[in-house]
């Protein structure tokens, strides 16, 4: 379970919930230093795993990897879960196959599943040979499953219960599972005999209820059933739309198989969010320990990209190199009208990549986006137009040229609303995901208008 986004840089230190203590970090530091075993042991122990986790976060690479190997297999299977993706893969390769194996069976199968995500693959074998035969087949189900589904991300623990079952057979029967229950739940899924969810019932209305009325009398019905196939992103939409604190996960039978709670989809949220962020950026996730050829490995490819785009806009503009010779104040005009319009694409493509994500971009609601922007852009390159305008006059005091940018602009800025919302939905359309691509062409398209319509105005009326 990856428990935060991963951004560039580690996170924020300082004081407050939710930071790194410097106290803290220097303590577990000069701990690390003196190879203080037991005193490591203590703090990490004392501390939430969640924080444990961050502060660890906060060492070099190198110092993790030193920590990971003075504890070996006394380090926290609390803290394991909670560490991101790239520490995790560095404390799973190191500890030894039998902390991994006295690991999973006490942690939640999705974070069990997630562990052996970082296992080679017969290293994996090995592991899950290990295990009880009961957890090693609900681990190779959940590992079947493809990354980033609701099989993979599920857990397999969850409480279900006969429509015919009393409120006071079922809390009885819960009190008997004991261990068996999840770590976490909030609801009981009432099912038929063919393990088929009729509806649930939330433990606070359970807790409510009399002993003897029957479950069926006061289940809900389902508000969002999910596939165990179906994409995390539209797992995550579900769970907005719907203010759910969990659901049921069924196989192609439609029998229940797990569950998802909400702790999860926080934690996909704000992956899926930060992912889409980055990505208009042409980056990609980074963490503190990437070193700058995993960043340069992960940038270099979008910038290639770019390179080529920028030729193709200087190609426009080697098309009127004779109105540029003749006026020099074109080319100190020119970045203005193209920063403009690719800010003004730039702003309409942020939102349309964004309400495609929660998908606000169907049918008639895409349509009259379409409208919006582009009115929007009309009505701002018209601001703006009179804006430059005015200031290329009194700069240059040239008629002519003011009133040549100034049209430059506008249709520059009506150009880029159009654009920043038709690049991502036609991207959308042929199976392309937008806020990984759309950028780039976002770009070359507001560059190549602006230098078009304004070199391409300026030849027409200087000349």
């Amino acid at each position: 379970m990856t428990k935060r986004p991963e951004t560039e840089g580690g996170p924020d230190t300082g004081e407050g919930q939710g930071h790194v203590d410097p106290v803290v970090l220097e303590a577990m530091q000069l701990a690390l230093d003196d190879e203080d075993r037991i005193g490591l042991v203590r703090q990490l122990h004392e501390m939430h795993p969640a924080d444990a986790s961050d502060t660890l976060e906060q060492l070099s690479s190198d110092d993790f990897a030193e920590l990971i190997g003075l504890l070996g297999d006394d380090f926290p299977a609390s803290v394991l879960v909670e560490l991101r993706d790239e520490y995790r893969a560095v404390a799973v390769e190191m500890l030894s196959d039998r902390t991994i194996t006295a690991v999973l069976p006490d942690i939640d199968s999705d974070d069990a599943a997630a562990l052996l995500e970082d296992v080679e693959e017969d290293r994996r074998a090995r592991i899950l040979e290990e295990l009880d035969p009961k957890d090693r087949a609900t681990l190779q189900q959940a590992l079947d499953f493809d990354e980033e589904t609701a099989g993979r991300l599920m857990q397999r623990e969850f409480v279900a219960a006969p429509e015919f079952w009393t409120v006071g057979h079922t809390i009885d029967h819960a009190r008997k599972t004991g261990d068996g229950l999840p770590e976490q739940f909030f609801e009981i899924y009432v099912v038929d005999p063919g393990f088929k969810v009729l509806g649930a019932v939330s433990l606070p209305l359970l807790l409510r209820t009399p002993r003897e009325v029957k479950l069926a009398s006061i289940m809900a019905g389902i508000k969002a059933q999910i596939t165990t196939q179906m994409d995390q992103e539209e797992v995550a939409f579900l769970f907005q739309k719907y203010s759910l604190a969990s659901a049921p996960v069924v196989d192609d039978a439609g029998r229940i198989t797990g569950m998802i709670t909400v702790d999860d989809m926080v934690d996909v949220i704000q992956n899926e969010n930060t992912e889409d962020l980055l990505a208009l950026s042409g980056v990609r996730s980074a963490d503190g320990s990437d070193t700058v050829w995993d960043s340069v490995k992960a940038r270099a490819p979008w910038l290639g990209i770019n390179l080529f785009t920028a030729f193709f806009a200087s190609g426009i503009i080697s098309l009127f190199e004779p109105v540029l010779s003749a006026y020099v104040a074109l080319a100190v005009l020119m970045p203005v009208v193209a920063a403009l319009g690719g800010n003004a694409g730039g702003q309409a493509l942020t939102v349309t990549v964004r309400a495609i994500a929660e998908r606000e971009m169907e049918g008639a609601a895409a349509r009259r986006a379409i409208r919006r922007e582009t009115l929007t852009g009309l009505a701002n390159g018209m601001i703006f137009a009179l804006g430059v305008g005015a200031i290329t006059l009194l700069w240059f005091g040239n008629v002519t040229l003011a009133g040549t940018i100034s049209i430059a602009i506008l249709a520059t800025f009506v150009w880029g609303g159009f654009a920043g919302i038709m690049v991502p939905l036609v991207l959308q359309r042929l199976g392309v995901d937008p806020a990984v691509a759309s950028s780039v062409f976002l770009l070359t398209l507001t560059d190549t208008m602006a230098f078009f319509s304004f070199l391409g105005l300026a030849t027409l009326v200087l000349l």
